[in-house]
């Protein structure tokens, strides 16, 4: 760990009125030792990457599965091109069992591809796995999804949902930064980010101070984990977070869930919107319209609502489901 870094706080035995009551309200990441060390594909886990293996292969229907594929000479870094124009790996479609097959042929070996199979949907893939797989903290409707692979990088992202991400087998390294501390990150072009989300250029394991100086910034205020098989982090959005496969077979389950409003549009988009619409105005103009965003979106000047009829239906207020329809028909034919 960087001596500027701290230790996300760790926390034992957590129930779900005790993640509502205590943990969650901090609005901080969260490491849950433990919270599921009992599932089964967890305790394969533990005796090792072929007996795991073993146990997700008499699973797998078959289905094809999102994989990215990276060089040796990335050293396990997934990120962009060069140029900026990409990324620095492959996307494929692959099976499975394949992928394990050929991540368990190449443990040990030097110079191996990285390799990461990304977001699989576990409802789909591995039919039958929430039977005996259950997330304490979340109702069942949540689907979980699967991320697997060897040693590897993912550069520091934000989501736009809460995330709680368990870790099966290998370690995972987990460094958090604050969502204040975008400007120190360096954040990437967005419409060829690696992950489909901002994502950070800084290369965390060994950080160019000198192409990024105010990334030290930033590492002063991050905060880090390593998590065993059975451990369990929280990450509110839109905490920006890098992890690490420490591995040569790591294996992941998270979910996604809340962090959206009751109208469910991703904060995200308005982002992307707002970019477009005022991010090129001159001076004058973008402060002119910081005074409306902060009064209406953030409410750091005012309660926009206080002084209207407590059963007024408004965009201001609370929206009626067809004044929802109306206002999002309105919208998209303004896009």
């Amino acid at each position: 760990m960087n001596p500027s870094q701290s230790q996300v706080r760790e926390w034992h035995n957590v129930t779900l009125s005790r993640f509502e009551d205590e943990i969650q309200p901090l609005n901080q990441p969260a490491v849950m030792r433990g919270l599921v060390s009992d599932w089964p594909v967890v305790e394969a886990g533990k005796k090792g990457p072929q007996e795991v293996t073993d146990f997700i292969k008499s699973l797998d229907d078959g289905s094809p599965v999102y994989t990215i594929i990276g060089s040796p000479h990335i050293a396990g870094g997934f990120s962009y091109d060069d140029g900026f124009n990409g990324v620095n790996f492959e996307r494929r479609q692959t099976r499975l069992s394949s992928t394990l097959d050929f991540l368990l042929s190449q443990r040990n070996k030097p110079q191996s591809p990285a390799i990461s199979v990304q977001a699989a949907a576990v409802n789909k893939v591995l039919p039958g796995f929430t039977d005996d797989h259950s997330m304490p903290l979340l109702d069942s409707h949540v689907p979980p999804t699967m991320w697997l692979g060897n040693e590897a990088l993912v550069a520091p992202h934000f989501d736009i949902n809460f995330n709680f991400a368990a870790v099966v087998a290998g370690r995972r390294r987990f460094t958090l930064y604050p969502p204040e501390q975008v400007a120190n990150l360096y954040v990437g072009p967005m419409l060829n980010s690696p992950g489909g989300v901002p994502t950070s250029l800084v290369d965390i394991r060994d950080p160019d101070l000198e192409r990024y100086p105010r990334f030290q910034k930033a590492m002063a205020a991050s905060q880090e984990a390593v998590l065993e098989p059975g451990d369990v982090i929280y990450i509110p959005t839109p905490w920006w977070h890098g992890v690490e496969s420490m591995d040569s077979l790591n294996i992941l389950i998270n979910y996604w869930w809340g962090g959206l409003s009751d109208n469910n549009v991703s904060p995200n988009t308005s982002l992307m919107h707002s970019m477009l619409s005022i991010s090129e105005l001159d001076t004058a103009t973008r402060e002119a319209w910081k005074h409306l965003f902060d009064y209406f979106v953030f409410h750091t000047s005012g309660n926009p609502k206080e002084h209207l009829p407590d059963d007024l239906r408004d965009i201001i207020t609370r929206l009626s489901p067809e004044q929802r329809k109306q206002v999002f028909a309105y919208l998209k034919s303004r896009l």
